[in-house]
């Protein structure tokens, strides 16, 4: 769902989202980890899986929404 192009905010808009999707994966992913690691007594072993798999999450979605605004299929 790409923002509309004729608002004055089209630029930051798209911004915002990329934005939000490079550092909200990460973080989920983290966060998510943290909270298994610390049920799990396995130290950093999931925190660390957790950040990998939301690096390459915000990686994905933000090259997918790229595509998605730029027509590129």
């Amino acid at each position: 769902m790409s923002p509309p192009k004729e608002k004055g905010y089209y630029g930051f808009a798209i911004y915002s989202a990329i934005l939000s999707q490079l550092v909200g994966g990460p973080l989920l992913g983290l966060f998510i980890g943290r909270y298994i690691d610390n049920h799990l007594s396995t130290s950093p072993l999931f925190l660390v899986l957790g950040l990998l798999l939301g690096i390459g999450a915000g990686i994905y979605g933000t090259i997918h929404y790229v595509r998605e605004i730029t027509g590129d299929e």
